[in-house]
């Protein structure tokens, strides 16, 4: 961890972040770190996935020592940094839909169950930004929220666990309540809220709503329709995460660039939507290697400045 965060203030200099290292165990991957965030509720990790529980399992404590003792080494290598920092965390549909009630089923079956992992998800969020902004008091924090399952929670695509059947359709009034419920909390506290879904069917303009500051999607699965929502967004003030670099396969920064450029000069916008835009993987770096990440980051940088100048032409 000492080295990713070495190398995410470094490849990152205008938005360096905390990163995840999910190889490290189930208590690092995405749904056992998140539950490190869960403010007053406990959880264990059973043969069929995290359960909440009455009391928390060996997991769920390894999970919560491991952000603390990464949250230490991000407070040791960023000491003097000033800026914009992102940290992440799974969104809670994607939580509600991967998690098991104490007697089985998933959580997103049930509204209060719902809700009480929604509300302990944005207490949790607000203990960990008062918590880093105590140890990185000069840090502008930003909170991502990753919500690959959510275009899956609204379409009533997601399975019980039987797997016989799908869980009803979440209604939007709903969904987009919790995500402005928390925009409303990290706005007192000046944080920006942003979303990133690497699933098709994004839900763009229900986050914009909600006040969710950046979208993030994969450009592989952008449709016309999806086009047509970021173009209406970013001339609205969204800013795009514009995944425009596969995790699967190395491109040049030019081909990433014109990924980004091509669609935004058909929709004809403003080339100074070109602060709205941060280039990322298509869904993170997790399965690369550290000389591959590496060049990742510098591909993305090089292509974010290429992107700047060519609208600015």
């Amino acid at each position: 961890m000492a080295d990713a965060i070495k190398i995410a203030l470094a490849e990152c200099p205008e938005l360096p972040y905390l990163p995840e290292l999910p190889e490290r165990g189930a208590h690092a991957q995405l749904v056992g770190r998140s539950t490190a965030l869960l403010s007053g509720l406990a959880v264990d990790l059973q043969p069929a996935g995290w359960r909440l529980t009455d009391g928390s399992g060996r997991e769920h404590r390894m999970a919560r020592s491991t952000l603390r003792i990464d949250l230490d080494l991000l407070e040791e290598y960023a000491q003097g940094y000033s800026g914009r920092l992102k940290l992440s965390a799974a969104g809670p549909w994607t939580l509600a839909a991967m998690m098991e009630r104490p007697r089985g089923d998933r959580v997103l079956a049930d509204s209060g169950a719902r809700r009480d992992l929604a509300q302990s998800l944005t207490e949790g969020v607000l203990e960990l930004v008062g918590d880093v902004a105590r140890r990185l008091p000069e840090v502008d924090l930003i909170i991502q929220l990753d919500e690959p399952l959510l275009p899956a929670v609204l379409a009533g695509d997601v399975p019980t666990a039987s797997g016989f059947s799908r869980h009803r359709v979440v209604d939007e009034p709903e969904v987009g309540g919790t995500f402005a419920a928390l925009v409303q909390r990290l706005t007192a506290l000046q944080v920006p809220l942003w979303v990133h879904c690497c699933a098709p069917a994004v839900p763009i303009p229900l986050l914009h709503d909600a006040g969710v500051a950046l979208v993030s999607v994969d450009l592989d699965l952008a449709t016309t329709r999806t086009w047509d929502q970021i173009g209406s967004g970013l001339s609205q003030g969204l800013w795009l995460g514009a995944g425009a670099l596969p995790t699967n396969r190395m491109r040049t920064a030019d081909q990433v660039a014109h990924r980004v450029l091509d669609p935004i000069r058909r929709l004809g916008l403003d080339p100074s939507v070109a602060g709205q835009l941060v280039l990322t993987p298509t869904c993170g770096l997790a399965g690369a290697t550290r000389d591959q990440a590496v060049q990742s980051l510098r591909v993305l940088r090089t292509a974010a400045g290429i992107v700047t100048e060519q609208l600015a032409e």
